[in-house]
């Protein structure tokens, strides 16, 4: 079985209504490569609460 090392939990809260609608996982390899700064995981999902597709960042990292 792989192990899952490189990946993280972390939660997706919606920049609208600041409601966290979803749990995900990323890949911190990945995620550093891309810029030395603070890259934060950023998806348009649909959110429960104001009824629509918006944009979800990322969090903190769950357990």
């Amino acid at each position: 079985m792989a192990k899952k090392g490189a990946r993280e939990l972390v939660g997706m809260i919606c920049s609208v209504c600041k409601s966290q609608n979803y749990v995900t996982e990323r890949n911190k390899v990945n995620m550093a490569e891309k810029s030395e700064g603070s890259s934060k995981l950023q998806i348009k999902k649909f959110c429960k609460r104001c009824m629509k597709v918006t944009l979800h960042k990322e969090t903190a990292k769950l357990k």
